[in-house]
């Protein structure tokens, strides 16, 4: 996994918005019965800190918070690894 930062060695900014990597993600697909597809890597923002008000979800799932695009929020523990948005390419006129 080159360029992926392991979240135990360090952790986005507050509010950073990345690609996060989650071993094993199911994204159950829309007007599907319980069907789903295997989505390891997608794109969220780092929460530092959503649960700190909050013992006893801070112990359940860890004192930080992935946020989603639409309905795809996570634990901080599904998340592994995370890397920065790329830069989108230059476009010449």
């Amino acid at each position: 996994m080159s360029d992926w930062i392991d979240i135990e060695k360090e952790l986005p900014s507050d509010n950073q918005r990345v690609i996060a990597f989650i071993p094993d993600n199911k994204a159950f697909l829309p007007g599907m019965e319980l069907e789903f597809e295997i989505r390891e890597v997608m794109v969220l923002h780092f929460r530092k800190n959503f649960y700190k008000g909050n013992e006893e979800k801070s112990k359940k799932y860890g004192i930080h918070f992935w946020s989603g695009e639409g309905n795809s929020n996570h634990f901080f523990n599904d998340v592994t690894h995370w890397k920065a948005i790329p830069e989108g390419p230059e476009i010449l006129d």
